[in-house]
């Protein structure tokens, strides 16, 4: 065990560190982070169109009218079908912060950037005709969601990239003391946004004489795909968990570090979820590996499932650290918030504790993922639930109303405190122990 944690010392934290301070990926998590309080607004209008109770369709056509789902829908559209936007603007507003140069015009101009890539073209069937036609002058919702995801954030780091580059060798247009800032900076913009702008139109301009004609259909066809299957996969899974909960247990923040690099393909399988199940709320559901299927099933309590552990350190814990911790880790443990416990008990860097760390979420994967596969569960709707929603409440919210989805986290609890419950023990007694060993010697001093 102690050439385990040497080895975590010594070549897993210094590799690990470096990627936490990624600028790129940093910026990609904050960028998509900027999306998340619309995706919630959205999910919240969803779930109130599908609420799983007899004749509730009924009863709201009797009081809005036949289009009241699609009414009520409206907020959905303008939150999800604009993630694409909102993430090419956040990943260079936050990239651009990282060098220190203006992020608002960096996002301004990914933004653009982003437009000025994607064809504005969709294909429409006209009432009575028998096949579909392509239409111009409109710009393609499908790529303005999470379809154009991947395209946004290679954009956003390369038109930032390449507007930093030129601000910090001051190729610009500077103006005279006593002229307002905002006009100033617009002034400083002007070549950077028109270097980045003729290189992204170039750029289409030679896709467009190729088989695959936008970039979006590059991106789809050789980085979008790959990736959802193995991002969306039972391994895929596992070694994204088990990636999570070795960096926690090194001390760093493990699912900050993986979702900057897996985020964006969980996001878009949710996505899909989202669009089929809006469309019919009884259709199966093509994914089950999602943002929510983590946070839902896997993470009860936060990284490492520590809610189950929490509750043993309440009701069974005999020394009196271990009571104390439990009862102040509570509270947080509820909302999935558990850094009382990872760096209180401690977890971080306790050879004992790391074991059922890892191994229960691992095996919370395998038990959820073969579960939704053999029809037992409900795979999650694509409903962004908070991840600090309570378990049984969020179970049944991310299936779209499902009481399965509670059932299941009752199940995955239960088994984590069987995981978790020999080495919490052994703690136990140990920390006992020292409490016994210190009330002697503090006894003997006194007399």
């Amino acid at each position: 065990m102690a050439g385990y944690i040497s080895f975590l010392e010594n070549r897993v934290m210094p590799v690990a560190g470096r990627i936490a301070e990624q600028k790129h990926l940093q910026a990609i998590r904050d960028g998509i982070i900027l999306t998340m309080p619309l995706l919630i607004i959205g999910s919240l209008f969803l779930i109130i169109g599908f609420i799983p109770i007899p004749g509730y369709s009924d009863f709201m056509s009797g009081i809005f009218g036949d289009k009241w789902l699609t009414k009520l829908l409206y907020p959905v559209n303008a939150t999800f079908d604009i993630m694409a936007l909102i993430v090419s603007f956040g990943v260079a507003y936050r990239l651009a912060e990282k060098y220190k140069v203006d992020p608002l015009s960096a996002g301004a101009i990914s933004v653009a950037s982003f437009l000025l890539a994607t064809p504005y073209t969709t294909m429409f069937t006209p009432e009575g005709a028998g096949a579909a036609v392509e239409v111009g002058g409109v710009i393609p919702v499908a790529l303005m969601g999470s379809k154009g995801l991947f395209v946004a954030m290679i954009l956003a780091i390369l038109s930032t990239e390449i507007y930093r580059k030129i601000i910090q060798k001051k190729i610009v247009i500077t103006m005279p003391e006593g002229v307002p800032p905002a006009v100033s900076r617009s002034f400083v913009a002007l070549i950077p946004a028109a270097v980045v702008l003729l290189v992204v139109w170039l750029l289409r301009i030679l896709i467009e004489n190729t088989s695959f004609q936008s970039i979006h259909n590059i991106v789809a066809d050789l980085l979008v795909g790959p990736l959802n299957t193995l991002g969306g996969s039972l391994f895929g899974a596992i070694i994204a968990v088990l990636l999570v909960h070795v960096l926690w247990s090194l001390g760093l923040h493990g699912a900050a570090i993986v979702e900057g690099v897996l985020g964006p393909i969980w996001l878009s399988l949710m996505d899909q979820n989202r669009a089929i199940f809006q469309a019919s709320a009884g259709a199966e559901l093509p994914n089950i590996v999602t943002k929510q299927f983590f946070d839902m099933w896997v993470y009860a309590g936060g990284s490492g499932a520590t809610l189950a552990l929490v509750l043993l350190m309440m009701f069974r814990a005999r020394s009196e650290q271990m009571k104390n911790i439990g009862r102040l880790s509570m509270g947080p443990g509820l909302f999935n918030i558990n850094e009382p416990v990872i760096f209180g008990m401690p977890i971080v860097m306790n050879p004992l504790l790391i074991i059922p760390f890892i191994v229960a979420p691992i095996v919370l994967v395998v038990i959820s993922y073969a579960a939704m596969t053999l029809g037992w569960v409900a795979k999650p709707s694509g409903v962004a639930v908070p991840w600090t929603t309570p378990p049984i409440i969020s179970g049944y919210l991310a299936t779209g109303g499902k009481i399965s989805g509670s059932v299941l986290q009752l199940v995955n609890f239960v088994i984590a405190l069987l995981i978790y419950y020999p080495f919490f023990r052994l703690w136990d007694k140990q920390k006992l122990a020292e409490e016994k060993a210190s009330s002697a010697s503090d006894k003997a001093a006194s007399l």
